[in-house]
Order: structure tokens, then C-alpha cells, then sequence
């Protein structure tokens, strides 16, 4: 029997609904893809910042991996936000336990509001030991600047930013340019691993609600692949379906608020 398309996030949880795990369960839900979970980590966040935060202890993480490899038909994964240098090493592990198909990884370092959400020491762990395993990583500026160890102030930057994080292993990468304030247009940036790249424009919303628009594109990603998308067509989909997400904004909190992750058209939905 074919089983309907199952996806996963590994991730924390954000208590205000926003970003983290609870933006991953929305968007792979509205993409009609079953959403589920490893909880790695909790925070006491809304959309003012993190107030607290509590990662999970590794045996824990072990066991949801292993409850959801002995049941489940999982068909594609993303990671979010890990904490710190135990949290990734025990992802890392389990990843190349299971096989839980393409890995989509969101290296989430630091929240809307500026708080940091991975440790310094955790930097370098994700580079060099999940990087490698990733089929897509979706840094933003900050993260890219990092990863690659260089800053980014123009787009040949980015192009070369691209280039530095396929040699970690990353098999393809996206760079979202939301932070590079050059123009009236956020451009991500894709570099795949057949050497394809392309620009993916979109003008910018006058707008302080785009918290979680990094899950919400990985999400949203990880269930088209799901579905059996190819890479190309799930990371196009992303882009619309954030920026509509971002579009038709509602209103939430006081602070960054969320998206509306029921702003993409049904009849946008693609097989």
C-alpha cells in the first residue's frame, strides 16, 4: 500500500506559535504532506524574543528517532533550530542511522528579536558534521557570512558565499538575501550541485511580520519533496509560498510577528 507523503522536523519548539517546530507542523500541514516531529529543544519565546530556553537530553532525541524509524514511511526531513554542540552531534548521529530521505537544513542561528539560538562552539559542529549530510541548506546572510566564513555585502558575495558552503558537503544551497538592503528586492541566491544557479527576486514588504519566514521555507520545501517534487520546483514553491505567507500579513503579538501560513492558494497546490 502507498502510504501518503510523510515529512520531519527536527527541531524547538517556539511557544508562541511563530517559528521553530510549530511554523514546520503549519506549513507541511498546508502543503498536504503528514508532519512529524523530533523535539530537540524547548524555548519560552513570543514575538518580543526568547526569554528562556532548554534543550532536550540526548537520549530523548535518540528515542523519538528510533519510535519514528520503526513505524513510519518518512520521505523527506528538515532541521531548525539544534541549541548547542550535543543537541547537533546526536541529529548527526541519528540522520546516519535512518534513513528519512532528502535532509533540508536550516541553519538557524539567531532569532528575529536578535537573540542567539546556537551556540558559538555549535557553529563549527554544524559545518563540519551535518552540513555534509544536507541535500539543500537554506542559510540567510548572517548565517551564510558564518558558514562561510567571509562577509557578505553584494551579490558576487553571495555567489561565492554559495560556492564555500557546497564545499562543506552541502549537496545544493539557497542564500536568502532578505538581509542585503542594496535594493527594493530580496533576492535568494541557488546554487545547486549540477553547477545550475538562478535568482529568486521578490519585492520587499513594508513589514515587521516575518517571524519564522527561514522555517517556513524549509518547511515548506521538505514537504515538496515529500511529495516527490524535484529540488528546483520544491525551492521555487518555497519562495511563493513565503512570499505570500509575508503578502497577507495578520496580526499577532506586539513584537516580529508571525506569518499567515494560510495565505498560499489552494489552487496553488502542486502534485
Amino acid at each position: 500500500m502507498d502510504q501518503f507523503p510523510q515529512a520531519l522536523s527536527i527541531a524547538g519548539s517556539d511557544s508562541g506559535g511563530g517559528a521553530g517546530m510549530q511554523a514546520d507542523l503549519k506549513t507541511i500541514q498546508s502543503r498536504h504532506v503528514f508532519a512529524t516531529t523530533v523535539l530537540v529543544a524547548i524555548t519560552a519565546q513570543n514575538t518580543l524574543g526568547v526569554q528562556d530556553s532548554l534543550a532536550l537530553p540526548e537520549a530523548m532525541i535518540d528515542a523519538q528517532f528510533a519510535s519514528l524509524a520503526a513505524d513510519l514511511a518518512i520521505r523527506a526531513c528538515k532541521t531548525g533550530m539544534l541549541a548547542d554542540v550535543p543537541t547537533v552531534r546526536a541529529v548527526v548521529r541519528n540522520l546516519k542511522r535512518y534513513d528519512f530521505g532528502p535532509l533540508t537544513v536550516d541553519p538557524v542561528m539567531i532569532a528575529k528579536g536578535g537573540a542567539s539560538l546556537l551556540s558559538e562552539d555549535a557553529i563549527a559542529v554544524v559545518r563540519d558534521e551535518l552540513l555534509p549530510l544536507a541535500t539543500l541548506a537554506t542559510p540567510n546572510l548572517p548565517e551564510a557570512q558564518k558558514l562561510a566564513n567571509m562577509t557578505i555585502t553584494t551579490t558576487d558575495d553571495m555567489k561565492e558565499a554559495g560556492r564555500r558552503i557546497l564545499a562543506t558537503g552541502a549537496q545544493n544551497v539557497i542564500i536568502k538575501g532578505g538581509h542585503l538592503e542594496d535594493s527594493d528586492s530580496a533576492s535568494d541566491y541557488v546554487l545547486l550541485a549540477s553547477g545550475e544557479d538562478f535568482w529568486m527576486p521578490a519585492k520587499r514588504v513594508d513589514t515587521i511580520r516575518t517571524h519564522g519566514t527561514g522555517d517556513t521555507l524549509s518547511a515548506c520545501i521538505t514537504a515538496e519533496l515529500a511529495k516527490g517534487r524535484d529540488l528546483a520546483g520544491a525551492i521555487r514553491t518555497g519562495k511563493a509560498y513565503v512570499e505570500a505567507a509575508i503578502k497577507d500579513g495578520i496580526i499577532v503579538g506586539h513584537g516580529h510577528g508571525p506569518l499567515n501560513h494560510w495565505a498560499y492558494p489552494e489552487d496553488a497546490y502542486e502534485n
